[in-house]
């Protein structure tokens, strides 16, 4: 079941140390004066950075400008646990179980990824500046939908191996 909100929220859910990496590298962000906030809050449109943390979690530093929904798509992982972190924006993410969507790409094991059609029954969180969502395997998940209007969103998607 996905888990949402702002990161003390959050890490008061999650007992997991493998997510500790992850959550202290979001705290970071939040500090205008570490590296890893200039690093994001520069980062030209439609550009991803890798930045491997260790050996059970990496993060996907993105700018991109968010989509009309009719745009998006369903998205599953078996590998990785999402942890997707608004650094400078809002978006809707809609969520809904794997089994209750039709699968329109088999998973690939090689990009840890499967592709499911849209679903009128899916559930919407609106993620705003400084709040995430946590995706886990069961949880197919569809980011980058606007919210009013079609606009630049800065992002670290934080990937926890299962």
């Amino acid at each position: 079941m996905a888990i949402f909100g702002n990161i003390e929220t959050v890490k008061g859910q999650i007992n997991n140390p493998k997510f500790d990496k992850a959550f202290l590298y979001i705290e970071k962000l939040q500090d205008i004066n570490s590296k890893e906030y200039q690093s994001l809050i520069n980062i030209e449109l439609d550009n991803c950075n890798k930045i491997v943390l260790d050996e059970n979690c990496f993060v996907l530093e993105q700018a991109y400008i968010s989509k009309d929904k009719k745009d998006c798509f369903f998205e599953s992982h078996k590998k990785y646990i999402d942890i997707q972190y608004i650094f400078d924006g809002t978006e809707i993410m809609e969520v809904e179980n794997i089994n209750n969507l039709k699968t329109t790409k088999e998973y690939d094991e090689t990009l840890d990824y499967a592709k499911y059609a849209q679903s009128p029954n899916s559930s919407s969180l609106i993620i705003r500046k400084n709040e995430l969502a946590i995706f886990y395997p069961n949880d197919a998940h569809m980011p980058c939908i606007k919210v009013n209007e079609n606009k630049k969103i800065i992002k670290a998607v934080f990937k926890i191996a299962v």
